[in-house]
């Protein structure tokens, strides 16, 4: 209890003085993480991603078709489009060139009023503002009214006026040239794949806009250009999935001034995929607009089954979950007014847009369905089997909760559990085998490490439904370990362990059980993964001696290179084909011990190219499997033959 008698109290002063103001984009530069989430990578790319969105909203006004992003050599990054060009006349009222003050005011923009942008993304003003503001300089040039402007900012600060620097011929647009503060990020290092992906995303959700990315780095250049818009977007989503619709059925209406833009397509599959956008913006956290959709597609196809007698008049309803199973929807609002929640925009507000959803989907989708009755036919036999497999899975969790509370003293016979209770420091080793179980259980240490071992390989959860994976031993007794349910049961703050490793050998059979596992855990736990609790160890290959001196090798080149040097230096080395090979001491020394072990955190920085290589890999068509190995196939650092 804090001691306030005036006895102990140190005399401070609190007055006006104590007052600070932060002028122009300083608040920016001190508290960057309040507008572009975190100054890791994701910030930086968010820097990218801000100044593409402008251009992307010249186009949503319908004068921009064109945006180029390069990535050069000294990791400065251009972005060139062929919109209308920043203003660059002085502003009525603030008397200071337009421009300048886009780039150095917050909340300053086109996109408040609907004379300049209908429809935009940008509603905050904050973008290219901040951008600037966390820059160490930026060049901005306008093509407008057949001259070129040109102006310089460092940290923020204009360095030079306005100036003219010449004439051009051809289209009007802006060319923006940054190069991010190394003294706020920690590193500015780009990465092409991110930046590709959301590019080729603005391009499917904006058909015909041609987005360029050229990086100098790599040498590497990709166009993305889709006159099928979303439609395109769901053909990709699905490539290696055996759909049951030939073509996605694409709805496009406008509404009370508002566009809806819907592509759907199933497939045999089990899991559900959505991916909701507002004015170009991803809103991964739903909202009104996935509301109507969901509530909307349960209805119809309700209605449907009634329609065609697929569902008898004892039978109750199917389910959102059971029409959802293998669905793959994009849907695509824009908007006058959006309200996002917060500055990360993840959720649309706008409570009008689930009534517009649900009767521009419902209209357009029940032509589709009445039209072609054998696709009909296909969807609601699948809804139904989703349905049976529900109740199954529904008296499998029920047993499988009741084993929990059994257990919950003793948990499952194989795990070896830590004596702390505290989630925080207590860990978690998945290892397959007894052999390696047994090595484990012994190299531990048993006040914050668990060990349980699994018998062979698990279920793989991409070719089943839950009620067939609630009944593999091994998947339930994961689940019990784990402590947090799957899947709509799933509650991250009942997880026992706040650091999940997967410590599988280092050969061709680990990698495949750690896939299981990693498939098993993004279908069903993925909150465990989104929140860094899901780890891999990596274990070493083998062990060098060199008279008394030994040392561990982890990876295949530097194994390659001393097998070189064997036997002109005459070192021993001791190749492991397992953890069960290696003792206990050496277990734990090269892959227990937080001192010196190496372990990779998992990490899911996109979900739907996780979601992709998940059901390539483990999926049931095998030639995008065959091609996805073959454009791969260079990248392999360990060959088990």
């Amino acid at each position: 209890m804090v001691d306030r008698s005036k006895a102990n109290m140190k005399e401070e002063i609190y007055d006006a003085s104590q007052i600070q103001v932060l002028e122009g984009l300083e608040a920016v530069r001190k508290r960057p993480s309040m507008y572009i989430g975190s100054t890791s990578s994701r910030g930086l790319h968010q820097l990218v991603f801000e100044v593409i969105d402008n251009s992307i909203d010249e186009s949503l006004a319908g004068y921009c078709n064109n945006i180029t992003i390069t990535i050069n050599e000294d990791y400065t990054v251009q972005v060139e489009d062929d919109g209308r060009g920043i203003p660059v006349e002085n502003h009525p009222q603030i008397k200071r060139p337009a421009l300048e003050v886009v780039l150095t005011t917050l909340h300053a923009g086109g996109k408040f009023s609907n004379e300049s942008y209908k429809v935009a993304g940008g509603l905050h003003g904050v973008g290219l503002s901040v951008v600037n503001g966390l820059s160490e300089w930026l060049e901005v040039s306008v093509r407008r009214d057949g001259k070129i402007y040109y102006q310089r900012y460092e940290r923020g600060r204009a360095v030079s006026s306005i100036k003219e620097i010449g004439e051009y011929k051809g289209k009007s647009g802006t060319t923006i040239l940054f190069k991010a503060d190394e003294s706020i990020f920690e590193g500015i290092d780009y990465d092409y794949d991110t930046i590709a992906k959301r590019l080729r995303e603005l391009a499917f959700l904006n058909k015909g806009v041609q987005i360029k990315l050229n990086d100098r780095r790599i040498q590497k250049e990709e166009s993305f250009k889709f006159e099928g818009g979303i439609a395109s977007f769901i053909t990709y989503l699905n490539k290696g999935k055996e759909v049951i619709m030939n073509e996605p059925l694409h709805i496009e209406k406008e509404k009370d001034g508002n566009f809806v833009e819907i592509a759907l397509q199933y497939n045999t599959g089990y899991s559900e995929l959505i991916y909701s956008f507002a004015n170009n913006i991803r809103t991964t956290e739903g909202g009104a607009h996935e509301m109507g959709l969901k509530s909307c597609l349960t209805r119809l196809l309700n209605d449907m089954a009634r329609k065609m007698g697929v569902l008898k008049e004892n039978q109750g309803n199917l389910s959102g979950e059971d029409v959802r199973e293998g669905l793959t929807v994009v849907i695509s609002v824009k908007l006058l007014e959006p309200q996002f929640e917060g500055q990360t925009k993840t959720k649309l507000g706008n409570s009008e847009m689930r009534g517009i959803v649900d009767s521009v989907l419902y209209e357009e989708m029940e032509i589709f369905l009445e039209q072609n009755p054998q696709i009909t036919k296909r969807i609601l036999e699948k809804c139904i089997r989703a349905s049976r497999a529900r109740e199954a899975a529904k008296k499998a969790r029920e047993l499988t909760r009741r084993q929990n509370v059994m257990e919950s003293l003793g948990l499952p016979g194989k795990l070896a559990d830590c004596v702390s209770k505290d989630p925080g420091e207590s860990e978690l080793f998945i290892v397959e085998g007894d052999s390696a179980g047994g090595s484990a259980k012994q190299a531990r240490d048993r006040g914050f490490q668990a060990v349980l071992p699994l018998k062979g390989k698990i279920l793989n959860v991409e070719k089943a439904r839950l009620d067939k994976i609630l009944g593999n031993d091994e998947i339930r007794t994961l689940i019990t370990a784990i402590g947090t349910g799957i899947a709509d049961d799933f509650k991250i703050e009942k997880a026992r362990y706040q650091k999940v490793i997967i410590m599988t050998d280092a050969d061709v059979d680990g990698s495949h059980i750690r896939t299981l596992l990693l498939t098993f855990l993004y279908r069903y736990m993925q909150p465990l993964i989104s929140s860094g609790f899901v780890y891999i160890a990596r274990p070493p290959l083998c062990k060098v001696k060199k008279g008394k001196s030994e040392w561990y090798i982890y990876d295949e080149n530097s194994l390659q290179k001393y097998m070189q040097k064997a036997e002109k230096e005459n070192l021993s080395i001791q190749r492991y084909k397992g953890l069960g090979e290696m003792n206990s001491e050496q277990l734990w020394e090269t892959t227990m011990n937080p001192q010196s072990r190496l372990i990779k955190r998992v990490e899911m920085l996109d979900a739907f190219q996780a979601d992709q290589i998940f059901n390539i890999l483990m999926g049931d068509k095998v030639e995008p499997r065959r091609e996805f190995i073959e454009n791969n196939a260079l990248a392999v650092e360990n060959l088990d033959i």
